[in-house]
C-alpha cells in the first residue's frame, strides 16, 4: 500500500486504519514524520512531484498529495504493476469555477484537469480508480477551515457571521473519509468512479456556535454584512495565522455548499458522524 501524502490529515486517520487491516503500508511524505517508528509502516521522505518513491511493485496507490501531482506519479507507477487508485480531489472544483479570485479558478481547472487525466490513465490501462471530492474537511485541529474559526474565537472573543450566518455547510471529518478509503477496497475493489463525500449538513451559523460550545464559551456571534467584511478582512490577514484568507472567502460565507452523498453510502457505506469541535 503506497500512501502519497502521508503526513496530511487524512492520512493521520487513514495509516492506523490501514495497519490495523493488516496492510503493509509505504508512506511518502516530503517531510519526515513526527510519529513514532509503528509496526507495518515504511517511510520514504521523497517528493512525488519530482520522481517516484522506492516502493514494492503492484502496489494501491492512495493519493493524499495534491490531485494534480498524481497523474505523473500514476503513469510511472503503471510500469511497476499498479494495481489501484484512490485519490483526493475536492468539492472546490465546483464551488471555486466561478470565483472571482483568479487564483481559486486556476485552481478548481487544475482539480478537474487532473481528475479526467486520472480516468483516462488509469481507464487506458484497465486499472480500477477512486476519485473522492469532500466538502469541508476537518478533524484533530490539523485543518484550516474549522480550526481558523477556532482560532479567532480564541483570540477576539467572538466569531462575524455574514447574513445572519444562514448559509449551509457540511462539515466531513478526515477519520470518516480514512474510513471511505478502507470501504473502497473492501466493498468495491474493482469499480472505478468519482464520489462527493459531505458531512451533516447545517447552517454556517450552527457550526460556528457549535466550535464556541467545543472551547467551552458562551457563543458571541456578530452579524457583519458582506462589504464590512470585505473592507476588514486585510486587518485580519495581517495577523498571524489568518494570512490565508481570501475576499472570495468572504463571499461563500454567505453561499450554500452542499453536495449529496448518496451514492457513496449506498456503495461504501459512507455515513458521516454528527459535526462536534473539537473533533
Amino acid at each position: 500500500m503506497l500512501v502519497a501524502g502521508a503526513t496530511s490529515m487524512v492520512a493521520h486517520y487513514l495509516i492506523p486504519r490501514l495497519v490495523h487491516a493488516g496492510y503493509e503500508v509505504h508512506a511518502v511524505s516530503r517531510r519526515p514524520s513526527a510519529a513514532s517508528p509503528v509496526a507495518g509502516v515504511v517511510w520514504h521522505v521523497a517528493d512525488v512531484a519530482r520522481g517516484v518513491p522506492d516502493a514494492p511493485a503492484g502496489s494501491v496507490l492512495i493519493h493524499l498529495a495534491p490531485l494534480w501531482l498524481a497523474p505523473p506519479l500514476i503513469r510511472a507507477l503503471l510500469g511497476r504493476g499498479l494495481r489501484r487508485v484512490i485519490a483526493f480531489g475536492s468539492t472546490s472544483r465546483f464551488t471555486k469555477h466561478h470565483s472571482p479570485d483568479a487564483g481559486e479558478r486556476e485552481t478548481a481547472a487544475r482539480l478537474a484537469a487532473a481528475e479526467a487525466e486520472v480516468e483516462r490513465d488509469c481507464q487506458a490501462s484497465g486499472v480500477p480508480w477512486t476519485i473522492f471530492r469532500p466538502t469541508l474537511v476537518y478533524g484533530g485541529g490539523l485543518d484550516r477551515n474549522v480550526s481558523t474559526i477556532a482560532s479567532f474565537i480564541r483570540r477576539f472573543g467572538f466569531a462575524p457571521v455574514v447574513d445572519r450566518g444562514r448559509a449551509l455547510r457540511q462539515p466531513v471529518h478526515a477519520d470518516d473519509l480514512a474510513a471511505a478509503s478502507l470501504a473502497v477496497l473492501e466493498r468495491a475493489p474493482r469499480a472505478s468512479r468519482a464520489y462527493d463525500l459531505s458531512g451533516r449538513t447545517l447552517s454556517y451559523r450552527d457550526m460556528v456556535r457549535m466550535v464556541f460550545e467545543g472551547l467551552g464559551r458562551r457563543p458571541v456571534l456578530v452579524n457583519v454584512p458582506v462589504t464590512v467584511a470585505r473592507v476588514g478582512l486585510p486587518l485580519v490577514r495581517a495577523l498571524p495565522g489568518f494570512r490565508h484568507l481570501g475576499s472570495a472567502m468572504v463571499d461563500r460565507t454567505a453561499q450554500d455548499l452542499c453536495f449529496d452523498h448518496t451514492d457513496a453510502a449506498l456503495d461504501l457505506g459512507f455515513a458521516p458522524r454528527p459535526f462536534v469541535f473539537p473533533g
